[in-house]
Parts: C-alpha cells; structure tokens; sequence
C-alpha cells in the first residue's frame, strides 16, 4: 500500500469515526449509568456483565475471569494478521463523594457544550470507549480487523490491582501479545499529545495504634493515659522530615536515578510549573522549587511518602474534650525503579521499632511496582508518530509518571512494550466531582488509537 494510500484509507476510517460519533457517546452513557465503585464493591458484576455484552455485542468472544477480588472481562477477535494488540482498561471508578459538590449527577452522562460528565468518563470507561469505537471504525472501513485484538479489562485497579499479577501468571497465553495500549491516553495544557511509557510504584499502608480500652475524659486521664493522636503523629514525624526526605534506613537503596534517556525527554518537555499551581491555587512548590527539568524530575523520579488520611477522636463540631484510645493514619508511598513494596514494609517496621514505637501496628493495604517501557522500541516509536499525525503536534514522552498502576506485570511477565492513546486532559477532574472529557479529545482518542491499529499491521 502505498503513501497515499494509507492516507486515504485513514481518512476514511476518521469518516467513520465522525459518522458514528454520536452512537459511542450513547455507548459511553450506557456504561458511565452503572455504577462500579470497587472500594465499596457497588456494581462490580454488573459492570462486568455489561462490558462484556458491550465487547460480544461488537463482535468479540468474551470471557468474564474470576480472580481473588473483581472479575477480569477478557474479550479477543481474530484479524487478518497474527500480529496482536492488548488492551488493558478497567471498569471501576473511585466513589463520587461528596455528592453536593457535583454540578450534575455522578452516573448520568451529562453534556454541557462540547464537555461530558459522569464518574468514571474520563477514567476509564471513556478511554475504554475510544478503543472500542476505533476498533469498530476499522472494522467498517476495512471489513475485517487488520490484526487479533484482546481486551483485559479489570475490576480493582482504584483499589490497586492486587489480584492482576496473579492472574496474569495464571493466564500467560490468553494474554499473550505483541504490544499494549495502556489505560489512559490525554493532551497537556496545550493541546499536545502526551505519550507515557511508564509508572511509579505504590506501597499503601495504614498505621493503628491503640494506647487504652476505650475514650476518656481529657481532663480525668491529660495526665495519665497515653493519648494515642500524640502516639501517632509522633510516630509519623519521624517518617519524613520538613527537608521531604523520607528518613526510614535503607529505603533509597534501591531507587535508581533517572537515566540520560529520561533526562533528555524531559527537558524537551514544555513547562507546566505555572499553570499547575494556578489550578491548585499555590504560590509556590515545596522546597522552593521552580519548573524546569529539575522539577519534572523530581515529580516522577523521587519516591514520595504522603500521607492520605488522619482519624481520631472527636472531629464533629463544638468541642469535645475527650482523649482518643485510638488513631489511624493512612499513607501511600510512591516508588521508583527498582523499588518494589515488599521491600518496604520490613524496613518501615524496622524503622517504627527502633524510634520505640513498636505498638504502631503497621497493615499492608495494596501496592504495585514500577514499570517503563524502552523508549526505542519501534512500537513506541510507531505510536508517538501517530499522535503527531492525528494531533498536529509532536507528543510530550513521558518516561516514567508520578501515578500507579499494575503496569509491571505487562511489561516484565507478558514482556509487551506499553503506550497510551485516549481522550483525558488536565481539567478532567479524575477522582474528584465534576468529571469531564471534552468531546474533541474524545474523538482524537479514538482516531490516535485507529491509526494505532492499522498501522501495527504493518509495523
């Protein structure tokens, strides 16, 4: 096929993507109506049923795969071609709250202009829909698939994906591929495509302490009962300190610096520094840090321990003069390579244990590893030259981000190189109410990721 073939042929197929349009908006509405909250487990089957009847009604043979937690739905079509894509999405979304904070309701496909809400539209069921919107334009403009396609999509990554290794051990060949099209896909401030290769890990913990049986009266017990807030916030301080190193022995061993390869992508990445503290309201950056590469550097290869959340005692209004019994903190401490969580737990129980607080219980809630994918890798580079192509703009590499995922598995089990196309945008509002696409990234999503396919046929 010659040049000018191919460019006609794209053309054709972004046709049909403007043709069918609004029909995959209807399709992002059917899925963003069922709720999947997997920190609560509300819907988690039913979302699964219906995203496998979305995938079989699309001409897929689907699979709907038990693991410890949430099922796995796994659908696959043959194609013209051996060659195979995997794409890996999920179908639970983070819980709405607070509610009075949304604008329009969480699970009602909302469009305002050329915005859509709902939770979960923009992570993931909205980039989910690109994909299977872009599958179907290639299929109708081709009449066939130019290669096998596989979907895995799963149940638990908003609550950290711990049963997704497992089930990629236990399931090599189903999931064998040639290349991953990861969750998520999206511009910057400017309109440029980012393209990222690859995520930091997580170590998720939440630490208890009780110091009595139960509440007493601060007055009665101020000064003879050990107060279990003071017990663990002191616990806490010694974890990091106001220079943000974290302080716990032997926890950078491992972390390994960023590479010139990574270096170089970041510093022909745009700086975002000022519209990124305008849209947190912050005057400045910790430390006193300004943007540039020293910035993006630190924001994605530094580990990080943040903590999430404090509980104890009374926090109604008015006073209560009360002395808790009990405290919780949770934290997340985000990891670069070669970190790996199950490092880390024995060092923060070492490090508890030796300032003399070995009755701060310490629980292992979820985590991930680090991943990245070789930037050189004609995959990778195939995909940044499609985003250029659809979007008018050579993408932002991202080497390594600041977030997780359960992207390790994919790359060092499957050993599949791993991009990202798809419709999100830095006022998407992920996680919090008001959650939004813009309908125009919508449609580039599904185009980055057609071009993705036909042309891996060739690759």
């Amino acid at each position: 096929m010659t040049l000018n073939d191919k460019s006609a042929l794209e053309a054709r197929i972004d046709e049909r993507i403007n043709e069918t349009l609004e029909y995959w908006i209807e399709q992002l509405a059917r899925l963003c109506a069922q709720p999947s909250i997997s920190a609560q487990h509300l819907g988690i089957d039913e979302c699964a049923d219906l995203t496998a009847t979305m995938l079989r009604e699309e001409g897929f043979e689907t699979e709907i795969l038990p693991t410890g937690g949430s099922p796995i739905v796994f659908g696959e079509r043959d194609g013209r071609s051996d060659r195979t894509l995997l794409f890996y999405n999920h179908y639970d979304v983070q819980p709405p709250e607070p509610l009075e904070l949304w604008d329009t309701p969480p699970f009602t496909l909302t469009r305002v202009g050329d915005h859509l809400y709902a939770r979960g539209v923009s992570d993931d069921k909205g980039q989910l829909i690109t994909r299977m919107a872009a599958t179907a334009a290639v299929r109708d403009v081709l009449g066939e698939l130019p290669i096998r396609l596989k979907y895995f999509v799963e149940g638990e990554e908003e609550v950290g994906s711990p049963n997704i290794p497992g089930a990629i051990d236990a399931h090599k060949d189903k999931f064998a591929a040639d290349g991953c099209i990861w969750e998520f896909g999206s511009v910057d401030y400017s309109g440029r495509p980012e393209q990222t290769l690859g995520m930091r890990g997580l170590c998720y913990v939440e630490l208890t302490v009780a110091t009595a049986a139960l509440d007493c009266h601060s007055g009665l017990g101020g000064s003879l009962i050990p107060n279990a807030a003071w017990r663990l916030v002191w616990a806490l301080s010694t974890i990091k300190g106001p220079d943000e190193r974290i302080r716990i022995p032997g926890f950078y061993d491992n972390a390994r610096p960023a590479r010139e390869r990574d270096l170089a992508y970041l510093a022909q990445n745009p700086d975002h520094s000022q519209a990124f503290l305008e849209t947190y309201g912050l005057d400045g950056f910790l430390l006193g840090m300004t943007g540039g590469t020293e910035l993006r550097r630190a924001a994605v290869f530094e580990p990080t321990a943040t903590i999430n959340g404090l509980t104890a005692g009374y926090q109604g209004p008015g006073a209560k003069t009360v002395l808790p019994a009990q405290a919780s903190a949770k934290i997340d401490f985000r990891l670069v390579p070669d970190q790996t969580p199950e490092e880390i737990i024995p060092l923060l129980r070492a490090h508890l244990d030796a300032e003399g607080f070995p009755d701060v219980a310490v629980r292992y809630v979820a985590g991930v590893k680090p991943a990245r994918t070789d930037p050189d890798d004609p995959f990778v580079q195939m995909s940044i030259q499609a985003a250029a192509d659809v979007y008018g703009l050579p993408p932002i590499v991202e080497p390594l981000i600041g977030g997780s995922g359960p992207m390790h598995p994919f790359i060092h089990v499957l050993g599949l190189p791993v991009v990202t196309s798809g419709c999100g945008y830095p006022n998407g509002r992920v996680h919090a109410p008001n959650e939004n696409i813009r309908i125009p990234d919508f449609i580039n999503g599904i185009r980055h990721t057609a071009r993705i396919i036909t042309r891996f046929a060739d690759l």
